[in-house]
């Protein structure tokens, strides 16, 4: 693991060990990191958000749709049962 080191202001590294204390947090680097993977899955959200709203229209989610879902989860789950 590789280790990196970074300078904050007073106000900011106070802030920084409540959250470790009031969050059960080991050390700091630990709630970097979190911070640091949430980051990462809010970006992979919007990129998915802006693929999903730059894509053709798909068919609409009626009461066909989720019915047919429903088959298939049933038949998936039968087929899974059987093994």
């Amino acid at each position: 693991m590789s280790t990196m080191n970074i300078s904050l202001p007073d106000a900011l590294k106070a802030f920084v060990d409540e959250q470790v204390a009031q969050r059960a947090y080991g050390t700091s680097s630990e709630y970097v990191r979190e911070l640091i993977r949430r980051d990462q899955d809010r970006l992979r959200l919007r990129d998915l958000l802006l693929a999903g709203a730059g894509s053709a229209p798909g068919r609409p989610a009626d009461a066909g749709y989720f019915e047919a879902l429903r088959g298939r989860v049933g038949a998936a789950g039968k087929a899974r049962a059987r093994r």
